[in-house]
């Protein structure tokens, strides 16, 4: 279950809001699921109207009103709590047990007899346009008394409440939380423009695909039918993101580069737009970078930091990856510094030399031995496991921005396997978890449209590639992130085997057999300390509830001479 938390400071404009029709029209009979005492002796599970809204968001505001107190980031709390489209549908009757325990978890009720209870009301409306079923859930933050309710790290008290929550109601529990990994969301604008690009890019490729065969008479895309237009468009916004575009390139030179200065200017041979962010004062201390793709012309270059890019793509995390040294650090900076200013790179490296046969021969027994020793590594050892997701990530994202026109099989196994590696803190560093070999994978794979080699060292090295996928797909499975194996295995392997079976095969001195690893077999995760202390809280509140007699007749709210506004205008515009 996800939570997603906003504040605000117009009531009203929520509650009309959430019985509207939303912004795509998918809203659809609107009504409450839950509410404070009072409400839901005042209002049944009948649709809502825009005058019924107004009339909840003035007996939500009434204590704000009453007593004339001014919140800081706005009194509306709202947050909206949603379950993936493959959970289904759950009644009225668990979405309200659902936000009535949430209200509890957040402290938003009477804690016990010890606190006067905020004024809040759940509503439901329908599936979202992607299919997922959710409800949303305002707090008036003004107490009944003229208090004010804490929200002092509500986000993070939000997350522990809906693991909680799962625990109780049997939800799938979210994988991403027990393995303390998760990746960026997109802002509305973002996605926008990732739906317009996902729509020119699948267009353009049914037209190339009409014109191959010879279908003269196929329909054009306009003629299309909506379903089968937003069929093909849906299977290309993944790929097709901008930001993970961007992050592909990125992770393939940075697990290609052996040193900082290297990782620079495969990014600028790559056509990227490299800029760094130095520390106050300075401009030879590099604490950050941000890279654009080259824009069309007459539009401005989109900037992103490593960070947004991924959690693994921050230079701090990146550098844990090359050797820290004086002569490493001055190179560094004098490359950072030509690409912010837009000249010649001070020093080729490698990155402009051919490999020769014996480096793939010798990279691919490297690679041999290093899953051989994966076979020891447990499965709890998350920090190994991420290392080693992010290095493979990277090669095949170096190997796809090498070979792939458009993004193909090896960027969608590469993005999906770089899931892994989003890890909260950093992980082991490269030398240390013995991956360095996967680092010179990538080196090899990135000159493959460069080499003269051709496909069969490359059909040797995907072998190897494979085993590595297949490693991290056991310690996932073993682990019981059973979604997130399953992504490994239909998004990242099945791809991969395609690549695979498309290359010549290579001879038997370099062909290996992929392993038949056993797979540990663990308990279920247990919840980490605080969310188990809300589990059990919400339990035993449980199980005196019924003993306690709470009055359905609204607390009198004695109105408060009006004071004087220091901050015009903040009764006004949309809730943020």
């Amino acid at each position: 279950m996800i939570p997603h938390i906003v504040r605000g400071d117009r009531m009203a404009g929520l509650m009309t809001y959430l019985v509207g029709e939303g912004r795509h029209n998918e809203h659809t009979e609107p009504h409450l699921v839950a509410g404070d005492a009072a409400m839901m002796a005042w209002h049944d599970d009948a649709e809502l109207g825009r005058d019924s809204a107004l009339a909840i968001a003035r007996h939500l505001d009434r204590p704000r009103a009453g007593f004339g107190v001014e919140v800081q980031g706005g009194h509306v709390w709202h947050c909206s709590l949603s379950l993936r489209a493959e959970e289904g549908l759950r009644t009225d009757e668990e979405w309200g047990a659902i936000a009535r325990d949430f209200v509890t978890a957040m402290e938003f009720d009477d804690h016990d007899g010890t606190k006067a209870p905020c004024r809040w009301v759940a509503v439901r409306h329908g599936v979202s346009r992607n299919g997922n079923d959710h409800i949303h859930i305002a707090v008036s933050l003004v107490r009944d008394d003229g208090t004010k309710a804490s929200v002092h790290n509500d986000f993070r008290r939000a997350q522990i409440a809906a693991r909680a929550l799962e625990a109780k109601y049997g939800l799938e529990q979210l994988e991403s939380a027990t393995a303390e990994r998760g990746t960026r969301g997109f802002s509305p604008a973002e996605q926008a423009r990732v739906e317009d690009r996902a729509r020119r890019i699948a267009q353009r490729k049914y037209e190339q695909d009409q014109a191959r065969r010879g279908l003269t008479a196929a329909p054009t895309w306009d003629r299309l039918s909506p379903q089968e237009r937003h069929a093909r468009i849906t299977a290309e916004v993944r790929l097709n993101v901008p930001r993970n575009d961007l992050a592909r390139r990125v992770r393939g030179a940075a697990t290609a580069s052996e040193s900082e200065a290297e990782f620079v200017r495969r990014m600028r041979r790559e056509g990227l737009l490299v800029r760094p962010r130095y520390a106050d004062g300075r401009t030879d201390v590099i604490t950050g970078y941000s890279v654009a793709a080259r824009p069309e012309v007459g539009q401005r270059p989109i900037w992103y930091g490593g960070g947004h890019l991924g959690r693994d793509l921050t230079l701090p995390r990146l550098r844990d990856g090359w050797p820290d040294t004086p002569t490493g650090a001055s190179e560094a900076a004098g490359e950072w510094g030509a690409a912010k200013r837009g000249r010649r790179v001070v020093a080729p490296g490698r990155e402009t030399r051919e490999p020769s046969p014996e480096q793939w021969q010798r990279q691919n027994d490297e690679l041999h031995a290093l899953v051989e020793r994966l076979r020891s590594v447990p499965v709890q050892d998350r920090d190994t496991w991420a290392t080693v997701a992010r290095q493979t990530a990277g090669a095949l994202s170096a190997w796809s921005t090498a070979t792939e026109e458009t993004p193909g099989d090896l960027a969608a196994a590469a993005e999906a396997l770089s899931r892994s590696a989003q890890t909260y803190r950093r992980t082991v560093p490269p030398d240390k978890a013995g991956t360095v070999a996967i680092s010179g994978a990538a080196m090899l794979l990135a000159s493959a449209t460069r080499g003269g080699q051709g496909t069969v060292p490359q059909a040797a090295m995907i072998r190897q590639l494979l085993r590595l996928t297949q490693a991290v797909h056991d310690a996932a499975q073993a682990a019981q992130q059973a979604r997130h194996a399953r992504l490994l295995a239909e998004d990242t392997r099945a791809r991969l085997t395609r690549v695979r079976d498309a290359l010549p095969a290579p001879d038997a001195r370099t062909a290996v057999a992929a392993p038949g690893a056993a797979t540990a077999v663990l308990e279920r995760p247990q919840l980490d300390p605080e969310a188990q202390a809300v589990l059990e809280r919400l339990r035993a509140s449980q199980a005196h509830e019924a003993a306690r007699a709470t009055s359905p007749v609204p607390t009198t709210i004695e109105p408060q001479p009006v004071r004087q506004r220091t901050t015009p205008g903040t009764e006004r515009g949309p809730e943020r």
